[in-house]
């Protein structure tokens, strides 16, 4: 993904009640600083506060002290620190991940940008449509091939931006991912448009190819991963980030098998079959 240019500081950061305990303790500005600077990292990966070099390459404490000009023990710390107020989240293999990335980020703004691209993109479409039209209509005799070419392209394009409609297997679906969620985010999940979450599982069958067997093991998988269970919370993020989540999946696979042949308790086989 390209790199983001800023990312999102409040003038009240300093009156925030963890930066304010997080002052207290010692080495705080050093801790800050780093802080600030993973939001930036986090930025320049531009992967929903994923911080890393590349996807399978998480950057480790020795790099971070280089780049961030401190020695490793002041880095330890603050990962330490901001890991125990929640600010971030480190998974078992390094990775580091910034808690409620969405805050330094203007998502409001970033999807009045989308939307405008795609309104862009639209009256574009329609300019080279009419320009087309109004070539065919100058030579009689491809004018009624070409108007037909343009009907058929209109119907593929509201064919494509027409809202088909769900099956109760993604409905199905789109509860078992909310139960999932409920116990820990209630209140959040106690406002969810199920519909809406069963029409997006409905797009990732249908357009993305992803089977309703697939589906159905990532969101069984999700609870037993901490990092990904905690930024996986809609139907939308699961879709975003499926292709992520079954090479997440493999890769325990691919583990749990190796580690079964090395300790000799388990059949290594059972990992074969996954609907991924």
């Amino acid at each position: 993904m390209a790199e983001i240019s800023w990312i999102k500081l409040k003038t009240t950061m300093f009156d925030d009640e963890k930066i304010r305990l997080i002052q207290a303790v010692p080495e705080s500005d050093a801790i800050i600083v780093i802080w600030i600077r993973l939001l930036v990292l986090a930025g320049k990966t531009n992967d929903d506060g994923l911080i890393y070099i590349q996807r399978n390459m998480p950057y480790t404490e020795e790099m971070l002290a280089t780049l961030f000009g401190k020695n490793v023990n002041t880095v330890r710390l603050a990962l330490t620190t901001l890991a125990n107020f929640n600010m971030i989240d480190l998974s078992s293999d390094g990775l580091i991940a910034i808690s409620n990335w969405e805050k330094h980020q203007n998502i409001e703004g970033m999807d009045k940008v989308r939307l405008k691209n795609a309104e862009r993109n639209r009256k574009y479409r329609e300019r080279k449509r009419q320009e087309r039209l109004k070539l065919e209509n100058d030579v009689s005799v491809t004018s009624r091939d070409g108007t037909d070419k343009d009907i058929e392209e209109d119907k593929d394009i509201d064919k494509e931006e027409k809202k088909g409609k769900y099956s109760d297997e993604h409905l199905r679906l789109a509860k078992k991912l909310q139960s999932n969620l409920t116990e820990d985010f209630p209140k959040e999940m106690n406002k969810v448009d199920i519909e809406k979450w069963a029409d997006t599982i409905r797009l990732m069958e249908e357009r993305d190819k992803a089977s309703i067997e697939a589906i159905e093991y990532v969101i069984n998988w999700l609870p037993t991963n901490e990092f990904w269970f905690g930024n996986i919370r809609s139907a939308k993020k699961l879709r975003e980030k499926f292709e992520k989540l079954k090479f997440e999946i493999k890769a325990d696979k691919k583990n749990h098998k190796k580690q079964s042949q090395k300790l000799q308790y388990s059949n290594p086989s059972e990992y074969d079959d996954l609907p991924i």
